[in-house]
């Protein structure tokens, strides 16, 4: 999610597995001193998720079915090589998938074992962890690619999971926000200040010819520390994903002015696709392990098909307990909120044609320096295109070109 993510409740131990996917990048992949808002919960052998609304959940590894076919090896005799990815939010639907991935056992049925972890309040991103080798991999949005390399860290999407941003502008019930144009003078809520969220809010006010000296930006992170700014009306309005929106409106709190959570809604607010959930890593990592990484996003790619063939309530009951149900939602609600939201998530694990260039040319609009960065070495298709290929899926998404 975004830049720098700041909730989330420790959890317990999980059993982890990862698997092949996603294309190669340039090499690189200089690193970055951590500058992220969460610290790692860092997996071993039993890795580590982390709810930020819903209490520690460290889930049994489910086989919900489903997923690659027979036409994938089976996994190497012997110990599987580990990777360590980070997601910023582990319990956010918008990143479900790659706690899915390990709860339906496709990591190690690709042949790696993934120790999953999730960002803290206070401490390192997941994208400024993978940046500065504290991990392998970061569960993150593709935004961080293009802000990374306009800064010389060559940093690549190998796979990518959503081509919206599942986020909702919601605001406060006296907030008067109802669109865009309504945002001058308001303090507006973000997950960090330079996240991915934070860069949204300032496109998005901008299409009206609001500068951010006209709003106040606020980092307000997400869970109980989005929905404590509302109350206490420090803020207007948060941008945030489920399961916080669900809670909000749950607690008569706020209301959904703006929808960037589905395709159609990223659409109007944006003006095309804007792919965000992706896997990141430095461009030399990449290069210098391609068994891997092409085992990581098999097993992503897999998942993206398990999803877009079964039902939310499916989808719900793969993923621990804690994640879908808590004292502030149940799992009826969690299950309303993904059927409503599914659709941001891709089937392929391919860049969308079209949204690469998006998410890059507002960048440019943000004031974002991105003449160095040529956008089609932001990201691969190649290791989803194999490992739709190598399972024997029809890919259903136009696959992004050089010129993104």
């Amino acid at each position: 999610m975004v830049k720098r993510v700041a909730w989330i409740a420790a959890i317990g131990a999980l059993t982890l597995g990862l698997s092949a996917c996603s294309s190669g990048g340039a090499a690189a992949g200089s690193s970055s001193t951590p500058a992220g808002s969460s610290t790692a919960q860092q997996g071993t052998s039993a890795s580590s998720g982390a709810g930020s609304s819903s209490p520690a959940a460290g889930a049994s590894s489910q086989a919900a079915g489903g997923g690659g076919s027979s036409s994938a090896a089976a996994p190497p005799s012997g110990p599987l090589p580990t990777v360590r990815l980070m997601v910023g939010g582990i319990d956010k639907q918008i990143y479900l998938p790659y706690q899915l991935a390990q709860n339906l056992g496709f990591y190690k049925k690709y042949g790696v074992n993934v120790e999953l972890s999730t960002e803290q309040q206070g401490g390192v991103g997941a994208e400024d962890a993978m940046a500065s080798g504290q991990v392998d991999m970061a569960g993150a949005w593709y935004i961080h690619a293009i802000d990374f390399q306009s800064k010389g860290k060559d940093v690549i999407d190998v796979v990518q999971l959503s081509g919206a941003p599942g986020e909702r502008e919601m605001c406060g019930n006296d907030s008067g926000v109802h669109s865009t144009a309504d945002f001058k003078g308001k303090t507006l809520g973000v997950t960090d200040l330079g996240s991915g969220t934070d860069e949204l809010t300032q496109f998005m006010a901008s299409q009206h010819n609001i500068t951010r000296k006209e709003y106040t930006p606020l980092a307000v992170g997400a869970g109980a520390t989005a929905i404590a700014a509302i109350q206490r009306k420090t803020a207007a309005c948060v941008m945030t994903t489920q399961p916080t929106v669900l809670e909000l409106e749950a607690q008569k709190l706020a209301y959904p002015a703006i929808d960037l959570a589905t395709a159609a809604g990223a659409t109007a607010a944006l003006g095309g696709d804007w792919p965000s959930a992706c896997v990141l890593a430095q461009a030399s990592w990449v290069k210098a392990h391609p068994t891997e990484t092409q085992a990581v996003v098999n097993a992503l790619v897999a998942t993206m098909h398990w999803i877009a063939t079964h039902t939310a309530a499916d989808i719900a009951n793969a993923l621990p307990p804690q994640f879908v149900s808590n004292k502030t939602i149940t799992k009826d609600q969690y299950i309303a909120a993904l059927t409503t939201d599914k659709g941001q998530f891709l089937p392929d694990g391919i860049m969308p044609a079209g949204g690469a260039k998006t998410v890059y040319d507002m960048e440019k609009v943000i004031g974002v320096d991105v003449s160095k960065v040529a956008v089609g070495n932001t990201f691969t298709n190649d290791y989803a295109l194999k490992a739709n290929q190598t399972e024997g899926f029809t890919v259903t998404t136009k696959p992004a070109g050089a010129d993104g």
